[in-house]
């Protein structure tokens, strides 16, 4: 089985387990539970934050750190099967549009369990690029892998909506 159908298996499995859990909770603590971060993913979350921090930098090399050699990212219906596959294809344009507009989190959850850690958020991108109005909803999942040398990201998928009206 190779290293993404393992960390989705892994994925899996911790969510069936938290769901199967959580039917023993009152509404209220479900509630409380919806859209939260659980303690053992907040190492992985902060490596999803270094990632959009160097990004934002427009550090590709600092964003590729961060990433599996086997790294597998969905963007707007591509799919790049690779890191370096990554690298020449969308990294400079996804560098170039997070340095040049504005993101916000509204809501982040996730878990860990083992080697593999799931981080999920939903925000909002505000700014101009290329002479065009940015302002989209976004959605991310991403899947993280611990290494010898820390949490890398395995999985990405990205996906985003243009902001209705207020």
């Amino acid at each position: 089985m190779n290293h993404f159908a393992s960390a989705l298996l892994s994925a899996t499995l911790f969510g069936a387990a938290a769901a199967t859990s959580a039917c023993t909770h009152s509404p209220s603590d479900l509630a409380a539970e919806a859209g939260a971060l659980s303690p053992a993913a907040r190492e992985a979350a902060a490596i999803v934050d270094d990632f959009h921090a160097a990004l934002g930098r427009n550090d590709t090399a600092g964003a590729m750190a961060l990433l599996a050699e086997d790294a597998l990212i969905f963007e707007s219906g591509y799919i790049e099967r690779s890191k370096a596959e990554y690298a020449e294809h969308h990294l400079a344009a996804d560098a170039a549009f997070a340095s040049a507009v504005a993101s916000t989190l509204a809501q982040r959850s996730g878990a860990a369990a083992g080697s593999f850690a799931w981080v999920a958020s939903e925000g909002r991108t505000t700014g101009r690029f290329k002479d065009r109005d940015i302002d989209q909803m976004t959605t991310e999942s991403m899947v993280l892998r611990r290494e010898a040398s820390g949490w890398r990201i395995l999985h990405i998928h990205w996906s985003s909506r243009k902001a209705e009206s207020q």
